[in-house]
């Protein structure tokens, strides 16, 4: 969900104005996805590399999830959304961490649709992770080397239980991964639009579906394979 500062300095307000703004985008986002029948949508919310960020704009972002958090969680458990998160949830305030940890438990039980939140996450921080994991049961003798396979790996992944994206969706004209969901990414299909953030509404997602509708994909197969003559 990129573009929010941008959006912000273009309108003359301060950068924490583009991610209040970004608030309507995830609502037309999560409601757009159900309305079409997605069953997993996942926002990359906060990155491991945005705690550099100036110390007032991440206290502000982490003040707005809190908010953001407990105003939707009566929408949330009305429209059948179950909440869910990945990453360094360990390292985001105490307010912050119970307040996203409650409402996951309090939309437990929904089914309709996973919105899963992506904060303090990289890619990278989750292979490093993934990796330890897996040396420390290889060092305890309850797995070996030779019997590593690609299922082992996505057991200790964050995203264990939730299929691999198919489709990729980045905002603001930016056109680059920024380290999110590279292991689970390996055959998505990306879909890149100028449009900024907190611009960004149901009939984007619609354009970006219907475009990716009509690819084809054929996971290293020829196109015969995927479709026989």
């Amino acid at each position: 969900m990129d573009g929010n500062g941008r959006w912000a300095e273009r309108q003359g307000e301060h950068r924490v104005m583009g991610h209040a703004n970004g608030v309507r985008s995830v609502r037309e986002a999560l409601t757009g996805a159900t309305e079409i029948g997605v069953k997993y949508l996942t926002l990359y919310a906060f990155s491991t590399e945005n705690w550099n960020r100036p110390k007032a704009e991440v206290e502000a972002l982490m003040d707005l999830l809190v908010r953001t958090v407990v105003g939707e969680l009566e929408e949330l458990n009305a429209n059948g959304v179950r909440l869910h998160a990945i990453g360094d949830i360990a390292s985001l305030p105490d307010s912050c961490r119970n307040t996203l940890q409650d409402a996951i438990a309090a939309t437990a039980k929904n089914d309709r649709i996973t919105i899963t939140l992506a904060l303090s996450y990289s890619s990278r921080w989750e292979l490093v992770r993934m990796t330890r994991e897996i040396a420390t049961k290889v060092r305890a003798g309850e797995l070996t080397p030779e019997q590593i396979t690609e299922e082992t790996l996505e057991q200790h992944l964050s995203t264990i239980g939730m299929p691999d994206p198919e489709l990729l969706i980045r905002t603001s004209g930016e056109q680059r991964l920024s380290n999110f969901l590279l292991w689970q990414i390996a055959y998505a299909e990306l879909w890149f639009t100028p449009v900024l953030w907190p611009d960004f509404r149901k009939e984007h997602l619609y354009q970006a579906v219907l475009d990716y509708q009509n690819r084809e994909r054929r996971f290293g197969l020829v196109s015969e394979q995927v479709t026989p003559r």
